[in-house]
C-alpha cells in the first residue's frame, strides 16, 4: 500500500506539473510569453542580480529589502489567481501547490513540501518548504559574502503574497535557513500575520514608503491646483485621450467655447459626439442655463416639428394642450441634434429660419416667438452627399457648416484606449459594488488590437460585460470582455481562445507559401495584395493602415508610390496589374 501510495502520489505531481506547463504559451511571431493570461519574461538571472545589487547599493539594504519584497508579493498575487482558477476541480491542498511548482516551474527556486495544513473556510494555516537552488540567495551571496540574516527577499514576497491571496487573509512566512547565509538549502515557514508575535516588525517591508506617497499627493495637489487657477488648456473630467487627432479636435472645440457659432460635430458612431456637445455647453458662458439633446433619428417624421418648435392645442388630432417644443426649453442656454442628417425637409425649412431669424412659431400657432439658442448639431454621414441627393437643403448646410470639427474613430485614437479602458472599469466597478484588479496582459492586448467599430460606445459596454461577469478581487480576462464575439476576437488577433496560433490562420498562410514557391503568384503579386487589403480596410487612412501593416506611414506611402510606378512602366508594355484605386492612395 505504502509503494502504491507513492506511485500514485508521484503521478499526480507530474500530472499536477505538466498541467501547468501547457498553460506556458511561446509566441514566436510576436514574440510573447504567456503564462495563463498572464504575460511573462525570460531574463536572465544575472541581470537580475545585476539590478538587485544596484538597488541595494543605491537605495541601502532596508529599503532594497522592501522593494524586492513587495516586487515579489505582486508575483505571487498574480500567480493566486491562477491556482484559484484550478481550485474549481482540485481540492484546496492540491490547488494551493500550484503556486509553489509555479515557483519552480518558472525558475527561481526548487520548492519542496515539507508541512501543509490549511482550511480556507476556517481561515487555518501552517506552511513549511524547502528551497533548493535559491537563484537571491546564491547571488547575493556572490556579490556581498555570507550575510547575517535571511536574503531571499524576493521570494519571501511571492510567498507572502501568494499565500495571502490564496487563502484571503494575510500570512506572513519567515525564511528560518538561508542559502545567503551560508547553508545548501533555504527554509521557510508561514502562519497568518497574528500569529507571529514580531509581525509588526516585518509589516514595514509590505508598505510602499511614505517619502513616494508623499511625492504622489504632492504630485495630485498640484494638478488640482493647475485646474483650479483656470488652466482652461486642460481636459475636462469627463474627457480622455492624448492621441493627436483627438487633442486637435478638442483644440477646436475649446476655440469655440467663448463664441456663439454653431458648431458641426462630425464622427462615426459611438465617438463620444454628445460629450463633446456637453463639454461646449458646460465650459461656455450659458452653461447655468439648460442643454437639450434631441437625437432626430429617434423621432417619427410628422412630429418632428412639434419637438422641434413646439404645439398649440388643437393643431392636430390629439394635441390636447399647448406644449413648448426643444427650442424654447433651451432659451437662454445649448440645443443639440443629434444625427441632423434625417431631420425631414420641412423641418430643415423651418430650422434654417430660427437660424437667421432667431424666432419660432409653435405648430398650428401664429404668435412669433423669439429664442436665444446656441446650435450644436452633429452627424456621422456626410452632407454633402445628401445635398447631392436632394435629401438635404443645400443653403442649412452651409449655414451649419461655418464650423466643423471632426471627431477621429477609436481606431485612430490607440494611445487612449488604456487610459479610457481604466477610466470605464472605474466607474462600472463602483456602480456594480466589484473590486477589480484590473485587466489581464491578454486582455489588455486584446483591447489595443480589436479595430473597435463602435467607437468609445462599443468599448464602454464591453468594460461594463467584464465588470459583470470578472469574480471581484480577479482581473478582467478576455472572454469577459469578447464573450459574445470570441471567434470574431479569435480570428483578429490571429489567436484561440487558449492564446494558441489559429490554425486556419497557418493553413492560409501556408498556402499562400505555397502559391509563391509554385510560380503561381509572385512577391510582388502577395504585397500588392496586402497593400491593397490594408489601406481598404482603413478606408483610405494611410496611418491605420500602416499600423495594421506594423510599418511606418512613410515606409508604407514610398511602398505604394513604388507600385504606382512599377504599374505605369507595365502599363506601357501592356500588363495592367492591380492596385490600389488611386483615390484611396
Amino acid at each position: 500500500m505504502t509503494k502504491l501510495h507513492v506511485v500514485t502520489h508521484a503521478q499526480h505531481a507530474e500530472s499536477a506539473s505538466s498541467d501547468l506547463r501547457s498553460q506556458v504559451h511561446f509566441c514566436a511571431q510576436t514574440g510573447q510569453i504567456w503564462l495563463h493570461e498572464h504575460r511573462m519574461l525570460l531574463i536572465h538571472a544575472q541581470a537580475q542580480a545585476l539590478l538587485r545589487k544596484e538597488l541595494i547599493d543605491t537605495l541601502g539594504m532596508d529599503r532594497a529589502r522592501g522593494l524586492l519584497t513587495r516586487m515579489g508579493y505582486e508575483s505571487g498575487v498574480r500567480d493566486a489567481e491562477l491556482a484559484r482558477t484550478r481550485a474549481q476541480c482540485l481540492s484546496d491542498l492540491e490547488a494551493f501547490m500550484t503556486g509553489p511548482q509555479l515557483h519552480t516551474l518558472e525558475g527561481i527556486v526548487k520548492v519542496t513540501q515539507i508541512r501543509l495544513e490549511l482550511d480556507r473556510a476556517a481561515g487555518t494555516f501552517y506552511g513549511e518548504f524547502l528551497w533548493e537552488n535559491s537563484w537571491e540567495g546564491q547571488w547575493h551571496r556572490h556579490f556581498f559574502g555570507t550575510h547575517h540574516e535571511p536574503v531571499c527577499w524576493t521570494q519571501i514576497g511571492y510567498a507572502c503574497g501568494y499565500t495571502s491571496a490564496f487563502m484571503g487573509r494575510p500570512i506572513l512566512y519567515k525564511e528560518v535557513e538561508c542559502a545567503g547565509m551560508g547553508t545548501d538549502h533555504c527554509r521557510i515557514i508561514g502562519k497568518p500575520m497574528q500569529e507571529w508575535q514580531d509581525a509588526s516588525e516585518y509589516a514595514h517591508f509590505f508598505n510602499r514608503e511614505s517619502i513616494a506617497e508623499q511625492l504622489i499627493e504632492l504630485q495630485t495637489q498640484v494638478v488640482e491646483l493647475r485646474t483650479s487657477i483656470g488652466d482652461k488648456e486642460g481636459l475636462p473630467t469627463n474627457m480622455v485621450g492624448d492621441a493627436p487627432a483627438f487633442r486637435a479636435a478638442y483644440e477646436l472645440l475649446r476655440q469655440a467655447i467663448n463664441t456663439q457659432i454653431t458648431v458641426l460635430l462630425l464622427g462615426e458612431t459611438g465617438v463620444g459626439k454628445e460629450v463633446f456637445a456637453r463639454t461646449l455647453h458646460e465650459r461656455g458662458a450659458r452653461a447655468k442655463s439648460m442643454f437639450v439633446a434631441i437625437n432626430c433619428a429617434a423621432i417619427p417624421p410628422d412630429l418632428v416639428e412639434s419637438e422641434l418648435f413646439g404645439v398649440e392645442k388643437g393643431a392636430y388630432t390629439g394635441a390636447q394642450v399647448a406644449r413648448a417644443g426643444r427650442f424654447e426649453r433651451a432659451d437662454g442656454g445649448t440645443l443639440f441634434l443629434d444625427e441632423i442628417g434625417d431631420l425631414p425637409l420641412a423641418a430643415q425649412a423651418k430650422l434654417l429660419r430660427v437660424l437667421q431669424e432667431g424666432e419660432i412659431e409653435r405648430l398650428g400657432g401664429q404668435t412669433v416667438r423669439k429664442v436665444n439658442v446656441r446650435l450644436i448639431v452633429a452627424t456621422n454621414v456626410d452632407l454633402r452627399v445628401l445635398v447631392k441627393e436632394g435629401r438635404f437643403r443645400s443653403d442649412l448646410y452651409y449655414r451649419l457648416n461655418a464650423y466643423q470639427i471632426v471627431i477621429p474613430p477609436l481606431r485612430e485614437r490607440q494611445e487612449d484606449i488604456s487610459p479610457l479602458a481604466k477610466r470605464f472599469l472605474e466607474k462600472y466597478s463602483a456602480i456594480h459594488g466589484k473590486r477589480l484588479k484590473g485587466f489581464t496582459d491578454k486582455a489588455k492586448r486584446a483591447l489595443l488590437t480589436y479595430a473597435w467599430p463602435g467607437n468609445i460606445r462599443e468599448l464602454q459596454n464591453m468594460i461594463e460585460r467584464g465588470v459583470i461577469l470578472a469574480p471581484s478581487g480577479t482581473r478582467i480576462e478576455v472572454h469577459h470582455i469578447f464573450s459574445a464575439c470570441e471567434e470574431r476576437e479569435a480570428d483578429e488577433f490571429g489567436l484561440d481562445v487558449h492564446g494558441a496560433i489559429n490554425a486556419r490562420s497557418v493553413q492560409t498562410g501556408q498556402a499562400l507559401c505555397e502559391a509563391v514557391c509554385s510560380g503561381e503568384m509572385t512577391l510582388e503579386q502577395v504585397e500588392t495584395m496586402l497593400l491593397e487589403s490594408a489601406v481598404d480596410k482603413a478606408r483610405g487612412n494611410l496611418s491605420s493602415a500602416a499600423r495594421m501593416l506594423g510599418v511606418t506611414r512613410p515606409q508604407l506611402a514610398y511602398r505604394l508610390r513604388r507600385l504606382q510606378e512599377d504599374s505605369a512602366g507595365h502599363e506601357e508594355v501592356g500588363f495592367a496589374p492591380p492596385l490600389a484605386p488611386a483615390g484611396k492612395v
